[in-house]
């Protein structure tokens, strides 16, 4: 064993180990997708008076969590997005009315008088003489308050939760001009929180501290309660030295206490915002079931262990034991980039999961690629050893690697950057998959091969290592030998006439938006007794909601789209529901509005033109400007026809379409880069052969990479078309059919491109491998010596 498959393996094990380790001891996060609840976007607008910026954002968020807090939701996340947007997320929260309904009023802040400790006024109420009335009455007792009848009195406890008598409010939130925390290190006070009034409020401060300051220090009655929305957020007692009727004028007041520096941030944090609320808006609203979430994590867990063994299997009767070897980094890579995901607290969506699933089925990529270069060296040298093969092999290959691991990323990262809500979630996974599966073929799958190459037993034995005999696809095609590009203006036609057909279904039969795109309200729901879509689509339009559109979903479920439909109406058309399915539970419930469906709408088309742009701007950096194109043409072609196929099939376009169409775009470029990658190899090599002999022989030797990785894929998507039910399947089928047509694409429609391209280029051929600008003649032979040869000859 070389030092250097050494380091390979110890490296190997211990990131197993720690992944191992971290598997086992966190959990996964979970998005409200995979775990049930309700996620709200809420949008900011301005007042007359107030910006609706990032700073009020963070007020406003302030004051909403507070508000959260007391609905006593478990865990609840609070976010801002961007400038003016805040993300709730309320786990296991399925009616969101009264918490949108919380939510949606403007913040109340109040400055009160204390009256005196406050008593529970349930306590002081004395037993009711015994009725006279008929017994069958049904007039009910007045219910206990907390106020009196008739003012703005309250009664609420401190923050010490001590009740307090308020007096009406003397003066309101928006008299606040600032309220700052600092360190009073010269008075010796700590933490503090000072305020500043506007004018007239000022005054109005002045006397209601002047008021408190006549009751004698200790006394409750000596305290000023700040209420926000009916809760005691500060109560401080006027300081000793401040006289009878003489007041704290507005910039010298200061509340002191034992505050750390959080506590008097987030105190001047409230009053501030309560100063300066602004109204916020619910632009979306998505409900998820507990089962929902549930199915879509049995399912996946499913796709995911049927694809992964069909995919191991494959390989392993392709490649034999380098294939099983494979295998085995394959298992690996699943632990190692689940243990990444876990360890860096990525949330996980359902289009994540979804991404982590196929990421699978890529993974074997970088190890079909290599072992392909592997059997082209032993066939070109039948004698030279089986591990100067596989070194040669991975030599050869990590260009292809790079590059097309690299258009990958690019991809995940338009997903992150461009998407939104769970969508950005499939782009971390995707990213955080192509890492894990690189270092598992490059560190983990060598490390392994490269031991079993050392033993005679498999270097004796040919048949058993899997690379030392070309492949049977291989072996037939070179027979053959196909003149494939003798007329590659034919191919062109072809492509052209399938893209005739995608355009002619986008214009027939038009794109089905997802209600993401369009606005309005899509709600599923699941019933105890079986309802047909005629009857539910009566009883709905008999509630009141006639333009609902109303489809199966699922296993028996309705799934309802509407446009403008409330909280209420929502609870008030599952009660017509109900009353022909008996129970009726609301499995997943999505409510956008018209501005952010514009916004999405117009977000996809600058993320699929931006992906455009970056993938050709990349291509023509690594590759003549004629691949660039070439690839870019037939990245578009397979855009097309993927949307096309859904215009045909009446499939919605949606987010998580969006996903899977920059997936493709990813995975088209890929397979492209291959290609194009071994003709400016053999170009290179060969500058006087002829353009399209050279492609025609590119392409032969990468078909056998192209079909293996492409079946990899197809095992992970197919499971998941078959098993991840209405939430996975489109996603599956965009997938499966991006696959295909870019499998399609990468050789009949770049490679036919990219001739049509050259005849009218005046560029030279590519330099030879090793041959670069200033390389010297010694020095690139050099570069291209076996690693295990140390040059000597006999």
């Amino acid at each position: 064993m070389t030092r250097a498959t050494a380091v390979r393996a110890v490296l190997a094990v211990a990131v197993l180990l720690a992944s191992v380790f971290i598997t086992l001891t966190m959990s996964p996060r979970l998005g409200l997708d995979l775990q049930g609840g309700t996620r709200i976007v809420l949008q900011a607008r301005d007042t007359a008076t107030v910006e609706a910026d990032r700073e009020t954002t963070d007020r406003t968020l302030e004051v909403l969590r507070q508000r959260i807090d007391s609905l006593g939701v478990s865990e609840p996340t609070l976010t801002r997005s961007g400038e003016d947007r805040i993300i709730v997320e309320l786990p296991d929260v399925q009616d969101p009315r009264q918490a949108a309904e919380v939510i949606g009023r403007t913040a109340q802040l109040t400055f009160h008088a204390v009256e005196g400790e406050g008593t529970d006024q349930s306590e002081e109420k004395t037993p009711a003489p015994e009725s006279t009335t008929d017994p069958e009455s049904t007039t009910e007792p007045a219910p206990d308050t907390d106020t009196d009848p008739g003012s703005d009195r309250l009664t609420l406890p401190d923050e010490q939760g001590r009740l307090l008598a308020l007096g009406e409010p003397r003066l309101s939130g928006a008299g606040v001009e600032d309220a700052t925390a600092a360190f009073d290190a010269q008075g010796g006070a700590g933490w503090t929180v000072s305020l500043e009034f506007r004018k007239g409020a000022g005054q109005d401060w002045k006397k209601l501290t002047g008021e408190a300051a006549c009751h004698p220090a200790g006394d409750d009655r000596r305290r000023v309660a700040i209420v926000l929305d009916e809760k005691v957020i500060s109560s401080p007692q006027v300081d000793p030295s401040v006289g009878c009727r003489a007041g704290l004028p507005s910039g010298a007041t200061q509340i002191t206490g034992s505050f750390s520096a959080d506590e008097a941030r987030d105190l001047a944090l409230l009053i501030k915002g309560g100063a300066l609320p602004v109204p916020v808006e619910i632009v979306e609203q998505r409900t998820v079931g507990p089962t929902l979430g549930a199915a879509a994590i049995d399912a996946s867990a499913q796709a995911a262990l049927i694809g992964a063994a069909a995919t191991a299997l494959f390989i392993t009767v392709v490649y034999r034991l380098f294939g099983a070897l494979a295998a085995v980094a394959l298992g690996a890579y699943g632990v190692i980039s689940y243990a990444a995901l876990v360890a860096l607290g990525v949330t996980l969506t359902l289009p994540g999961l979804a991404g982590f699933v196929l990421a699978i089925g890529m993974a074997v990529d970088a190890n079909v690629l290599v072992f392909e270069r592997a059997r082209e060296e032993c066939a070109d040298r039948p004698t030279r050893s089986l591990r100067s093969a596989l070194t040669t092999g991975f030599r050869k290959a990590w260009s292809a690697v790079a590059d097309s691991n690299a258009t990958t990323l690019i991809a995940a990262g338009l997903l992150f950057f461009l998407g939104s809500g769970p969508v950005k979630g499939f782009g971390v996974t995707l990213a955080i998959g192509v890492v894990a599966s690189m270092f598992s073929a490059l560190v983990i799958a060598r490390a392994l091969t490269e031991i079993a190459a050392n033993s005679r037993f498999v270097s004796d034995f040919r048949g058993v290592n899997g690379i030392a005999r070309p492949g049977a696809v291989r072996t037939w095609l070179v027979r053959k030998d196909p003149k494939l590009f003798r007329k590659s203006a034919r191919w062109l036609v072809v492509s052209a006439a399938l893209v005739v057909v995608a355009v002619a279904g986008i214009v027939v039969r038009g794109v089905e938006l997802g209600v993401e795109f369009t606005g309005g309200r899509l709600v599923e729901y699941s019933t105890s007794r079986p309802v047909d879509v005629e009857t539910a689509r009566d009883s709905i339009a008999a509630a009141g909601f006639g333009d609902a559109e109303v489809t199966t979903a699922g296993d028996g479920d309705l799934s309802v789209r509407t446009g403008k439909l409330d909280n209420d109406g929502e609870h008030a058309l599952r009660a017509a529901l109900a009353e022909e399915g008996g129970e009726t539970t609301k499995v997943r419930d999505e409510l956008i509005g018209p501005s952010l469906g514009d916004e999405l709408r117009r977000n996809a088309l600058i993320a699929l033109g931006v992906a455009v742009a970056v993938q050709l701007a990349y291509l023509a950096v690594r590759f003549r400007w004629t691949f660039a194109v070439a690839s870019v043409v037939a990245m578009v072609h397979d855009v097309i026809l993927v949307v096309g196929a859904f215009a045909w099939l009446g499939r919605p376009v949606d987010g998580i379409f969006l996903a899977a169409l920059l997936t493709v775009i990813g995975y088209s470029v890929n397979d492209s880069v291959v290609v194009f990658d071994r003709v400016r190899e053999l170009w290179g090599a060969n500058r006087r052969t002829p353009l399209d002999t050279i492609a025609r022989r590119a392409v032969l030797q990468t078909v056998p990479r192209t079909v293996n990785t492409g079946m990899g894929a197809l095992f992970i998507l197919a499971a998941l078309a078959v098993l991840g039910g209405d939430s996975l399947a489109d996603f599956a089928l965009a997938l499966l059919i991006g696959i295909v047509v870019g499998t399609w694409s990468s050789v009949f429609t770049a490679v036919p491109g990219a001739l049509a391209l050259e005849r009218s280029a005046k560029a030279p051929p590519p330099p030879a491998p090793g041959k670069g600008k200033g390389t010297p003649r010694g020095k690139a032979r050099a570069a291209r010596r076996d690693p295990l040869d140390n040059g000597a000859r006999v």
